[in-house]
């Protein structure tokens, strides 16, 4: 069982049901850095562990030009035509 939080008004909370996983990833994942600081070294390392776990899988890293605005309309066409699961890091 899992159990998701949205961080969201919880007044009136919403069910939602997690798309079933298959265990197996292709193409293409993205590594979003939000520009936080040591963003970096966490998505190092998940680039080490991803890329270890799915070899066959290509993996592209972007980064926001500053954390403190939302990521520029260019960069998230640019991260969605290109990719096909996109993980975005932050970390302090």
């Amino acid at each position: 069982m899992t159990t998701i939080l949205d961080p969201t008004d919880e007044r009136t909370p919403v069910a939602r049901q997690i798309t079933p996983r298959t265990g197996d990833i292709t193409g293409v994942i993205g590594l979003l850095d939000i520009s936080k600081p040591r963003g970096n070294v966490l998505l190092d390392e998940l680039q080490s562990q991803l890329a270890a776990r799915f070899p066959a899988v290509e993996i592209r890293r972007y980064a926001k030009p500053t954390f403190a605005k939302p990521c520029p309309t260019d960069l998230r066409l640019q991260i969605r035509s290109e990719c096909n699961v996109l993980v975005e890091a932050l970390a302090d």
